[in-house]
């Protein structure tokens, strides 16, 4: 069984509510039939009804079932805005601008919806920047307790299965923090093991390599020093977290450049966890493989957050799109 499907399975175990802000794109709308064909979540779509339902009909594609609020007209748009203005009034915002970035921005109305229950996640990107998803995430549900870094991942899964668990592997951090520092790092890491206990396997041991241009010293920067530091700090966090660093990434998972860079490693040539030092690495890093491996990537999605909000790749299909509602689905599962 692939990675999605897995999740799929998982998420019919307790089927969740997910809302998909972005109802206008049409890979949205054929990945709400997808999910409702398989049954593995429910949908809410944000939009005008009439619109909507025209548009699916227009392109021949089955949403009935799926539940369709207008934020300009909803019954909870009051209630949605005064709990927003309390939320934001230290930063200045009048109960006026809660109402009208409410009805003007979906993204903030899906964020409300999972913020007082009324949804389980949500999942928006497929036609606006990643910043649009997570800057409401991250302004109203906030972090979960005991996280202090937020971070994006990606799962990438490979045709070639010799790599990671079974050629599933994650990225972190692909979409969020730009240039983390050390401790920050640490955190990413820590998180990402949680991640792949929660996604990927329960009984499988995540291997996390603290990826650099140098392996155990083989060169020396304020960029190595950096991971060197993030890998010690990693460890205190979490004394049971089996991790390594500062790593180049073919000694992190080629059995046999780990015993000449990294013998008596237990992440070397064995990593399922790939810790990029910064942004520009992580991003750059996940497309190369997505790109020239034909790997299949799942992302960014978020970790750390109090209640399960994920991001689509511009580019994404209808089938990337129902992946990423399973994956949101478990995760809602863990809370």
């Amino acid at each position: 069984m692939s990675f999605i499907e897995d999740m799929k399975q998982r998420a019919k175990q307790s089927i969740k509510t997910i809302v998909l802000p972005e109802s206008e794109d049409i890979r949205i709308l054929k990945g709400t039939e997808i999910v409702l064909n398989e049954g593995f979540a429910k949908i809410i779509l944000l939009g005008n009804p009439e619109k909507v339902i025209s548009l699916a009909k227009e392109n021949g594609i089955n949403i009935e079932g799926t539940q369709i609020i207008n934020p300009q007209t909803s019954e909870k748009l009051d209630q949605y805005a005064n709990t927003l203005y309390e939320l934001r009034k230290a930063k200045g915002m009048t109960l006026e601008d809660a109402k009208k970035i409410l009805i003007e921005n979906s993204r903030y109305f899906a964020t409300m919806m999972v913020k007082v229950g009324d949804a389980d996640g949500f999942v928006s990107g497929a036609c606006n920047p990643t910043s649009d998803t997570l800057r409401p995430a991250l302004q109203i549900i906030k972090g979960a307790e005991g996280v202090k870094t937020v971070s994006a991942f990606f799962i990438m899964t490979l045709k070639d299965k010799e790599f990671g668990e079974n050629g599933t592997l994650i990225f972190a951090d692909c979409g969020m923090n730009v240039d983390p520092s050390a401790d920050q790092l640490a955190d990413i890491a820590v998180s990402s093991s949680k991640s792949f206990k929660e996604l990927i396997s329960k009984e499988s041991i995540p291997r996390v390599a603290m990826l650099s241009y140098s392996t155990k010293g083989s060169a020396k920067s304020e960029l190595t020093d950096k991971v060197i530091e993030a890998t010690k700090l990693a460890k205190e966090k979490d004394p049971n977290l089996i991790v390594d660093g500062e790593m180049q990434l073919d000694a992190a998972i080629i059995p046999e450049v780990a015993k000449l860079k990294a013998s008596g490693s237990e992440v070397a040539g064995r990593a399922n966890i790939l810790i990029f030092p910064n942004l520009d690495a992580g991003n750059i890093g996940y497309k190369l493989v997505q790109r020239f491996a034909h790997a299949e990537a799942y992302g960014p999605l978020c970790q750390g957050l109090a209640k399960p909000v994920n991001d689509l790749s511009r580019g994404c299909s209808a089938e990337d799109v129902a992946g990423v509602v399973a994956i949101t689905a478990v995760q809602s599962q863990q809370i």
